[in-house]
């Protein structure tokens, strides 16, 4: 699946100057360390992501090894693209439950507005902003309560020359809903809004624009996703755009950088045309300034900008050309050679068959199984659905393929790690309302289940 991704924005009178990147400049994987902004701790890799289901699948591909220890090592956004209103829930809920269980803080990109991009190459979003509502919501069902950093609608509110007054009004109506929504399903999440760069709109007219879309509401906001300006440059104009906030009476905002490739030198604004640019610095929650949250690969390097190819399509030779030359990351990132495994609950699993007695009659559930398959691993969530009772507890039982095998699960105990494996419940989700649904995850190395499990409750 193809993740939509926002076209750049240059400014004809502004040449982006070199930005010089060495390791120090970005402490990747900073666990639990100090940091100037309010979020501290490990951003989470997506053992998924299409850069590292490259590598897997082209060992022998001579642009491999460096893509592989620059890109495909690094903690990135994971974009929710695709107006899927009955499976978001799931999909949120299994990254998101992976990062818990390893316990590192994931990223997501929300990208679904009404007319977003106004019908440039990443087209597309909710049919209607009623419709975005029901599927924001369904999206905030699966944060969980832990710290998940949100990236609400780039473009949104930089790109504005498609809406009329009443379409302007409505747009921000929905961005303060949407971000009223997410804060009340998980407190812990925070929420940015688009800000632009730094050679889009003016910082007033920035603040203006987030104050019309709620950013009171929110955590702050985020910029550079659509450019590739340097980081000192956009941490100026974040300044600036925080300084007519708290004239306009509203403090405590913070900004998010996007510097996954604003590390090298000026030239085309499409980078799928553009050779002189560099991966900038790495991902961290470390910033060492008070004003910033993060400094974020947002727009993963490597993905097409819609100019030369097509928009949000994983192509090597962009990311080769973004990582060659560039300093290698931080010492302390975790080895990169395959796909990171979740640390499994610390409960130890039972280690006996459990029962299989015939569930009391009127009560039953059924599961469904979603799978996320890419070269040499996978990982799969499960919907359990409770019948026509209420259920007090439920038991999952999923047959491997051969060579499969489980190296962690989430909200959910397994017993055995391949064959035949069975999950029960936890203390929090056993409970399951008539007609209701919870759910769980697990990641695996080989070839991941089909679609058939069966459910037993108690």
């Amino acid at each position: 699946m193809a993740i939509l991704s926002p076209r750049r924005r240059r400014s004809a009178a502004v040449s982006v100057a070199a930005v010089a990147v060495t390791a120090a400049a970005g402490v990747a994987f900073a666990v639990g360390g100090a940091s100037a902004g309010t979020v501290s701790g490990t951003l989470y890799r997506d053992p998924s992501s299409a850069v590292v289901r490259w590598v897997a699948a082209n060992p022998g591909d001579s642009r491999a090894a460096v893509i592989r220890d620059k890109i495909a090592s690094q903690p990135q956004a994971r974009w929710f693209a695709n107006f899927n209103p009955s499976t978001v829930q799931s999909e949120v809920s299994g990254f998101v439950g992976a990062a818990n269980a390893a316990q590192q803080i994931p990223v997501l990109s929300v990208y679904e507005i009404t007319n977003r991009d106004c019908g440039g190459a990443s087209a597309g979003g909710a049919p209607d902003l009623n419709q975005y509502q029901t599927w924001v919501s369904n999206f905030a069902r699966g944060l969980g309560n832990q710290t998940v950093l949100i990236i609400l609608e780039t473009d949104s509110l930089a790109l504005q020359t498609c809406l009329s007054g009443a379409e302007l009004n409505a747009r921000n109506q929905a961005l303060t809903t949407a971000t009223q929504t997410i804060k009340s399903a998980n407190p812990n999440a925070k929420v940015y809004l688009d800000g632009g760069h730094s050679t889009w709109n003016s910082a007033s007219d920035t603040a203006n624009r987030l104050r019309a879309a709620g950013v009171q509401y929110a955590d702050g906001f985020f910029t550079n996703v659509s450019n590739f300006n340097p980081t000192s440059s956009e941490a100026n104009f974040g300044r600036a755009v925080i300084s007519a906030l708290n004239g306009m009476g509203i403090s405590g905002k913070r900004q998010v950088i996007d510097t996954s490739r604003n590390g090298g030198a000026s030239g085309d604004w499409c980078a799928d045309d553009n050779t002189d640019r560099r991966i900038g610095q790495y991902p961290t929650t470390n910033t060492g300034d008070s004003n910033i949250d993060a400094y974020l690969w947002v727009k993963p390097p490597g993905e097409a900008d819609g100019c030369r190819y097509a928009a949000g399509s994983f192509q090597p030779d962009l990311a080769y050309s973004l990582a060659n030359g560039a300093p290698n990351p931080p010492t302390t990132a975790p080895p990169t050679t395959t796909p990171p495994t979740t640390t499994p609950p610390t409960t130890t699993p039972p280690t006996t068959t459990p029962p299989t007695t015939t569930p009391p009659t009127g009560n039953g559930c059924s599961a469904s199984v979603s799978l996320n398959q890419w070269a040499g691993g996978f990982t799969t969530s499960v919907n359990v659905t409770a019948g026509s009772a209420a259920i007090n507890g439920w038991t999952v039982t999923i047959t491997l393929p051969g060579g499969a095998a489980i190296t962690g699960a989430w909200n959910a105990q397994a017993s055995g790690t391949s064959g035949t494996v069975r999950f029960t419940n936890v203390s929090y989700n056993g409970h399951v309302g008539a007609g209701q649904s919870t759910n769980f995850g697990f990641q695996g190395t080989g070839t991941g289940p089909g679609a058939t499990a069966s459910c037993t409750a108690s």
